[in-house]
């Protein structure tokens, strides 16, 4: 991701998304250092393109989704690599809906790329001002989620903020709604960005919890769009319990009726229990956009994916870390349980995920021997379990994913897939 790529990518995203309405975009990023290079480029981009842009600064992706909706701008766009180490870096668009884009729209911005950049006549340039209040509104959107009067008063909570884009909101969100609140993973240098802590490393969030005495802790990653909780006991919540938590509260205290959306990696014992509860369950592919996807089609509310990302479309339009956790503290309060009763409420599989990495594209439709061996492993679960091998979206990597009910064949299985995955692999 060079400056140039960046320049052009803003030039054809604003030729594309802003090509009617207001011709104004929304631009934010999350906390690592290059985002002030891209920032620089996509914002002149976007100008050369007839573009107005409002720069958000740091801001959390479901922040600028819900900005992008209520400054009525054409698109919103955000600079981050999500849960990855400081040195990734990325670009992710959103829709005058605050929704992500189509197919059709992204292969519109594709095509532009590869065609000479021309600047519109300087009379049509756009122009770029700062939102000064961003963060506030953002802030009172979350607080909004919540019944009128709601108070966490009495709340011991800490937050690891990944030294992401949720440091400067998540702990005033839980504070003004009367919590006690400890924050770590606030101070970002440019580097630091998910380094050893946020929803994909919850060890330190952990101790502190422990430590400390805290009612829970809640972790998001770094640009805020995932969420991962600790009970009080120290145990980790990940996103299908909290799934569980936001939908069992909804059937029983609103009546909700629809169903449930999760992916090819949510656990076994999440579709049971929501079955449990007289929804239906039905699996989209990997990916909070496919979940977004099936939910709509459907018209379903509630879905999201064990990594943390949980959409309530009754509350926001996009997966957004800081509103599923206070959905699950509003479920936990209003049963008067502590954190870690609303984890003994679902049955989990034994599931493992290994990872391997790859050096050069591979397509693993090819891998005929590693298929046919998931498919005597899968045979002798006779229904017991479940493989699920896929390239990861975001990184170098072939993820193996295995579940049974019982821990050892897990592992044994996963272990030898893996193995077995790597071999092929290095011999293409």
């Amino acid at each position: 991701m060079t400056p140039e790529v960046a320049l052009k990518l803003g030039w054809a995203a604003g030729k594309v998304l802003a090509n009617s309405g207001t011709r104004k975009v929304v631009l934010g990023k999350d906390t690592r250092i290059s985002g002030y290079m891209l920032e620089s480029a996509l914002e002149a981009g976007l100008i050369a393109a007839g573009v107005d842009v409002r720069l958000l600064g740091p801001m959390p992706t479901p922040a600028i989704a819900y900005l992008t909706r209520t400054l009525r701008a054409s698109a919103g766009v955000v600079i981050s690599a999500s849960h990855n180490p400081f040195d990734d870096n990325g670009v992710k668009f959103f829709n005058a809906a605050g929704s992500k884009l189509s197919d059709v729209q992204e292969a519109a911005i594709e095509a532009l790329m590869d065609s000479p950049l021309e600047v519109v006549a300087p009379e049509h340039l756009g122009k770029a001002k700062r939102v000064d209040d961003a963060a506030g509104r953002y802030i009172e959107s979350c607080k909004a989620t919540l019944p009128l009067g709601s108070s966490l008063a009495g709340l011991h909570v800490v937050l690891d903020c990944a030294h992401g884009a949720t440091y400067h909101v998540a702990p005033k969100v839980f504070a003004e709604l009367g919590a006690q609140v400890e924050s770590i993973g606030v101070m970002p240098d440019g580097f630091n960005i998910n380094a050893e802590c946020g929803s994909t490393h919850p060890e330190s969030l952990r101790a502190a919890v422990l430590a400390k005495g805290a009612d829970m802790g809640i972790a998001f990653d770094g640009d805020g769009d995932r969420v991962v909780m600790v009970d009080e006991t120290g145990a980790v919540l990940d996103g299908d319990d909290l799934l569980y938590a936001i939908v069992r509260e909804r059937v029983e205290q609103e009546g909700y009726c629809g169903g449930v959306v999760g992916t090819l990696m949510s656990n076994l014992g999440l579709e049971l229990a929501i079955k449990q509860l007289g929804l239906p369950f039905q699996r989209a592919n990997v990916g909070d956009r496919y979940v977004y996807e099936a939910l709509r089609e459907q018209g379903w509310l509630y879905g999201g994916e064990a990594s943390g990302h949980i959409l309530c479309l009754d509350r926001a339009g996009t997966g957004d870390g800081i509103i599923a956790a206070l959905q699950v503290v509003a479920a936990m309060r209003q049963r008067g349980e502590p954190l870690s009763a609303l984890r003994h409420s679902i049955r989990k599989y034994p599931q493992l995920m290994l990872n391997v990495r790859l050096h050069k594209k591979v397509d693993l439709a090819t891998l005929d021997k590693v298929w046919q061996r998931v498919a005597e492993f899968e045979k002798a679960f006779d229904g017991r379990g479940r493989i699920v091998l896929r390239a990861s979206g975001t990184e170098p990597l072939v993820r193996v994913m295995v579940e049974s009910d019982d821990h050892e064949v897990t592992q044994r299985t996963a272990e030898a897939l893996t193995a077995l995955v790597r071999e092929a692999v290095e011999a293409l």
